[in-house]
């Protein structure tokens, strides 16, 4: 985490015992610095659903002088990553944006014009109506010029991607943060429902960041108890591993 929104983990992720912690450290080894501050991960995840067709859920921090610029360590890597696997940005279906928040939104947009020109973006209606009353860089740089490019579709509520992929509302980080499901809840692209390997001990712990901690953990609690009822997955972006079995 940057100096601009850096704090100890105890203060950023309130509500952990401090045996909790001291467990997180000697387990998830990674997600501590040589302080003991948060190193968080920038994962984005390419979905291949059967049938066809490509889907990115979420898009990183984007390139040099992106809105994440103030706080995370820009420029990503998506593109070079889309490139290693074959896949060049045109191929891309649809874009989901868990949420609007500069480190998964901002790779959408390079040099002032969408990287995904055949994609359609979707966030959710709750969202975007948020980032339009709020305003700020990530509407000006990142959803002005997906909106301009008429690429954006707004969800109110469930949205069907694919015949078993479907994203999902799981409000709570923000009003309207969304997460992907595939299949039979045995995998979960969470977004920002779960950012650090605590939460998964236990999901009580709350994010300082959080616009409703409450709702984020009674939804982080109900995500995950599905999850593990059928011995599913979690892909979350700022984790150490990408996935996690749960």
């Amino acid at each position: 985490m940057g100096p601009a929104l850096r704090r100890p983990v105890e203060e950023t992720f309130p509500g952990a015992a401090p045996e909790l912690w001291e467990r997180m450290r000697a387990e998830e080894p990674a997600a501590f610095g040589p302080s003991g501050e948060w190193i968080l991960r920038f994962h984005c995840f390419l979905l291949r659903p059967p049938g066809g067709g490509l889907t990115l859920v979420d898009t990183g921090i984007g390139p040099a002088g992106s809105p994440a610029a103030a706080w995370a360590p820009v420029p990503g890597r998506l593109p070079a990553a889309l490139a290693g696997a074959g896949v060049a940005p045109g191929d891309v279906g649809t874009v989901v944006l868990t949420h609007l928040h500069s480190d998964h939104a901002s790779g959408a947009v390079v040099a002032g014009a969408p990287l995904f020109p055949n994609a359609r973006h979707l966030v959710q209606e709750r969202e975007l109506a948020g980032l339009r009353r709020e305003g700020g860089p990530v509407l000006d740089a990142v959803v002005r010029p997906l909106l301009d490019a008429g690429l954006v579709d707004a969800a109110d509520g469930e949205a069907r991607l694919a015949p078993d992929v479907r994203a999902v509302p799981t409000p709570g980080h923000t009003a309207g943060h969304q997460s992907v499901v595939l299949g039979d809840d045995r995998l979960l692209v969470a977004g920002d429902v779960v950012l650090h390997p605590v939460q998964l001990a236990d999901p009580a712990v709350t994010y300082l960041y959080d616009d409703d901690p409450a709702r984020a953990a009674a939804t982080r609690a109900d995500l995950l108890a599905r999850l593990r009822a059928r011995g599913g997955t979690i892909a979350a972006p700022h984790l150490p591993r990408p996935f996690v079995d749960v």
